[in-house]
């Protein structure tokens, strides 16, 4: 048949990467603790304590926690610390930082843990837009981690890509 439409792409030996295939699963919070400083300024250690003894950190099971205080309160590396131990038994991962902070480190660990064996010298493209909420710093994670095993890195779609990184070849 001389018509018959070929479909290079899918024919090519282009290794695509959608980091949104790696998005966990989980709700994201912010946690604000500045409900529990006085006036929401002064953080006292007893009270602090005591709204962290009562307080349910159940309710966290599974998610994804960013600790934050949103007014200008000096807070002491020891209160996220000891909110951190209580989340600890619940979070999947807390750090201090707003949501995208969190989404962020979130990808950070997901990069780290690749396994990048089946991407070696392989041509390989990092798919561009996403639905869900994928940070751009994880794009760039992504592609620090491949540059030393890729032949290629692209970035976008197979039918239109922007190339990055091409390996040059050692004579």
């Amino acid at each position: 048949m001389a018509d018959e439409i070929i479909n290079r792409v899918a024919q090519s030996k282009l290794v695509v990467i959608d980091l949104e295939d790696y998005y966990p699963q989980g709700k994201r919070v912010l946690f604000d603790i500045k409900d529990w400083l006085f006036e929401g300024l002064v953080l006292r250690e007893k009270d602090f304590r005591q709204y962290v003894a009562k307080h349910d950190w159940s309710q966290y099971h599974n998610q994804y926690v960013a600790l934050t205080c949103s007014t200008d309160a000096i807070v002491p590396a020891w209160a996220f610390m000891l909110v951190t131990i209580e989340l600890a038994s619940y979070s999947k991962k807390t750090i201090i930082g707003d949501l995208h902070t969190l989404e962020t480190s979130v990808y950070q660990d997901i990069i780290n843990d690749l396994n990048l064996n089946s991407y070696q010298d392989k041509s390989i493209i990092i798919k561009g837009c996403s639905n869900k909420p994928v940070p751009d710093n994880a794009y760039i994670l992504l592609t620090e981690k491949l540059k030393p095993v890729a032949k290629s890195i692209m970035y976008g779609e197979a039918c239109s890509s922007v190339p990055l990184f091409k390996k040059k070849n050692k004579s």
